[in-house]
């Protein structure tokens, strides 16, 4: 038995292809004293990954050349010499884009299948619910009645700002890309709105239906939308910025938004932020959403792609096309 891998192999210009991963056929790793090994089984696919490869300062270091991709993966405990971990245990962490991974059990998070299916656990009790969450209600300061509006809205952190906006009593309107993804939020998620930003005017829309002004924008995208919406604000408003995927594969600098100075005149605030900032409040969205799943008050929804490890780059490649609903899930095992 080998430990399949994904590496960094170059640096893409773009968007990533075939040229920028090495599939490797690796030893299968050992515990080491304090360490476990965890047999993953999914592996979850996010647009930040595409930050992950540039060679410039973040909030992360750069994925280094050579090296096993950054992911987190979901996974079984195969081998043990951790105290307060067992073989048989299911976890959560980074374990790399890898068959196989070890850890000393930081930043790692038990799993409940009797709560919600493993996928789910990349997706809504994963790292985006945990942004959804702190993002809409910490650093959007969400209030019952608010108006609120999300980019990127059938996506894996979109879908779940939406509901929990309505959740709180708000007017939601929901910014996606078709119309089967529009009808999701409307018919099955609960939101009041859905703008098909590939078939009509984002701005005439905000403008229609939200014609006293956004509370609250939730950022996903960046570039022309996040303009449409800063026209838009309301009187104390709050902008946060989550992601910008429109322009993560730009070989061009990015222009900056030409309304920005509506943040003056709204007296609004526009505040960026990273799911890193509340690994010490996890467990407190953790638990809330669980019992949002479990109530039925909250749809988990994920895009799973059953092609093993060697699919990696191809399935990354559909978050760019737009081509989920939903969280992606990479099944490796």
């Amino acid at each position: 038995m080998t430990n399949r891998q994904v590496r960094l192999a170059a640096r893409p210009t773009g968007l990533p292809d075939a040229s920028t991963w090495e599939y490797v056929d690796a030893e299968i790793p050992s515990a080491g004293p304090g360490e476990f090994v965890v047999k993953v089984e999914y592996l979850s696919l996010d647009p930040a990954m595409r930050g992950w490869l540039n060679d410039v300062k973040s909030y992360v270091p750069p994925v280094k050349l050579g090296s096993v991709m950054r992911a987190h993966g979901v996974g079984r405990i195969t081998e043990s010499q951790h105290p307060d971990y067992q073989v048989g245990d299911i976890v959560a962490g980074s374990f790399g884009a890898s068959e196989y991974g070890v850890s000393d059990g930081t930043d790692v998070t038990r799993v409940d299948e009797s709560i919600a299916p493993l996928p789910t656990w990349l997706g809504a009790l994963g790292f985006p619910g945990v942004t959804a969450y702190f993002g809409l209600l910490d650093v959007g300061k969400l209030k019952d009645g608010d108006t609120v509006v999300v980019s990127g809205a059938a996506g894996a952190v979109g879908s779940l700002v939406g509901q929990i906006a309505k959740l709180h009593g708000c007017k939601v309107i929901g910014i996606a890309g078709g119309p089967e993804k529009c009808a999701w939020l409307t018919e099955d998620l609960g939101f009041d709105v859905a703008i098909d930003y590939k078939n009509e005017s984002v701005y005439k829309a905000l403008k229609s239906n939200a014609p006293d002004g956004i509370d609250v924008y939730f950022d996903n995208v960046g570039g022309e939308i996040l303009d449409a919406a800063l026209s838009r604000l309301r009187l104390g408003a709050r902008v946060v910025i989550c992601g910008a995927i429109a322009g993560y594969n730009a070989t061009e600098p990015q222009p900056g938004p030409a309304h920005y100075l509506s943040l003056l005149v709204n007296r609004a605030t526009m505040a960026g932020f990273v799911v890193f900032d509340y690994l010490d409040r996890y467990a407190e969205a953790q638990e809330q959403i669980g019992k949002w799943i479990k109530s039925g008050e909250l749809t988990a929804r994920e895009h799973v792609v059953d092609g093993g490890i060697d699919a990696f780059g191809d399935s990354l490649n559909l978050l760019f096309a737009g081509a989920n609903t939903g969280k992606l899930v990479l099944k490796v095992s």
